[in-house]
């Protein structure tokens, strides 16, 4: 028989989609079911965006694009950076435009890991970081982020997960799945150990808009950090253009020839209408407010949770506060269940579809992640029948 890539041996298919799959044929088979697993925003992508997007089409803007992106595009991501976190990039040579946020994160690993590399990666943490430096050979350590230091890793879990391999620590702050991101001091201790010990560090800041709490602070904004860090980002969360797959890398100039010929040899170019749509969203003063508008709607489902966990009172279903990103990583250990179990019997008692808080790492067991990118009536719908499930336990 011929052989195939036994990496992929190492790596299981995303939870999310599988949980997605079985939704979709329950559905079919008629059942009602509150969707509360998916990372998609709710919100629409807004009519001016797309409407962008359709004079680009409509002047001809159908064909290949730039590889580095369109330099309008560079410059309204570089004047982003400036407005938002207060680190200033060269848009010529220290800025990509990528096919999505995990797009930007591939070419951020594949610019600097080499096989055999060790890899610092929390946990919990969004399944893709871990894959991804997997199918790139890498070596992966997860580094404990455990609930009682509020799903970060205590700082000398990172000293104890330090090998003479190792070459990168991954962030991603506000975190997927449990919306927590570190203090400035935290970071700036962190970059310390990066200097300290040759490490590159590769920030996801996805979520990076949404926030409830103090503004986070970017990974790269510390003093002396910005030549280590590489800044993956992307339009997904904080414009709902999800769908849209357009992001990017944000890194010195020598990263960046790397991360080009990597995009070069895997997409060609982003779609040129789509980088023009993407140049609006980043620059039209009204998006910006739409952006804000779209943060206060997932705070006041955040607070819905709030109140109704106060009001329901379960022994059963702790509730932790998300700093940011929309999420709650509800802690269901008192169930003595594996998270797995829980969320197949949720699914098939309730009719709520939920995400296993162990897809995310062994420190998720026992939790399971629900999103607030969702109505309001089916935020409130969905909580109320995850507590009474739990109660009949």
């Amino acid at each position: 028989m011929q052989s195939i890539n036994t990496q992929f041996d190492l790596i299981r298919q995303s939870a999310t989609v599988a949980m997605a799959d079985r939704i979709l044929a329950l559905k079919a088979g008629g059942r009602s079911i509150i969707g509360l697993q998916v990372g998609d925003p709710d919100f629409g992508t807004h009519p001016s965006i797309v409407e962008a997007a359709l004079k680009a089409m409509q002047s001809g803007l159908t064909h290949y694009g730039p590889s580095r992106g369109y330099p309008d595009l560079r410059t309204a991501v570089a004047n982003k950076l400036i407005r938002d976190e207060g680190i200033s990039y060269n848009p010529d040579t220290e800025i990509l435009i990528t096919h999505g946020g995990i797009h930007a994160y591939y070419l951020a690993m594949q610019s600097i890991l080499n096989p055999g590399d060790d890899v610092l990666i929390p946990d919990p943490s969004w399944a893709t970081h871990s894959n991804m430096a997997t199918m790139l050979r890498g070596n992966v350590i997860r580094v404990p982020a455990p609930a009682d230091n509020g799903f970060v890793p205590h700082f000398d879990s990172w000293l104890k997960a330090l090998t003479p391999k190792t070459r990168v620590i991954v962030l991603n702050y506000p975190s997927n799945p449990t919306g927590a991101y570190p203090t400035r001091e935290y970071l700036k201790k962190l970059q310390d150990f990066a200097a300290k010990h040759d490490l590159w560090i590769v920030s996801d800041e996805v979520y990076g808009s949404l926030f409830y709490e103090e503004k986070p602070t970017s990974a790269a904004a510390i003093e002396g950090a910005k030549e280590r860090t590489l800044l993956v980002n992307s339009l997904s969360k904080s414009y709902a253009m999800t769908g849209w797959r357009v992001g990017f890398l944000a890194a010195s100039a020598r990263i960046i020839e790397n991360a080009l010929k990597a995009g070069q040899n895997s997409i060609t170019c982003v779609a040129p209408f789509i980088q023009k749509a993407a140049a609006f969203a980043l620059t039209d003063p009204a998006m910006q407010e739409v952006t804000v508008n779209m943060r206060a709607g997932y705070a006041r489902r955040r607070e819905l949770v709030l109140r109704l966990s106060h009001e329901l009172e379960s022994d059963k279903v702790k509730v932790i506060p998300p700093q940011g990103a929309f999420y709650f990583f509800l802690d269901l250990r008192a169930l003595k269940m594996s998270s797995v179990e829980m969320c197949e019997k949720i699914l098939e008692d309730a009719g709520v579809g939920l995400v296993p808080g162990s897809a995310f790492g062994s420190q998720g067991e026992g939790f399971i992640r629900m999103t607030i990118a969702a109505s309001d009536e089916d935020v409130e719908a969905g909580f109320r029948k995850i507590v009474e499930w739990a109660e009949k336990q």
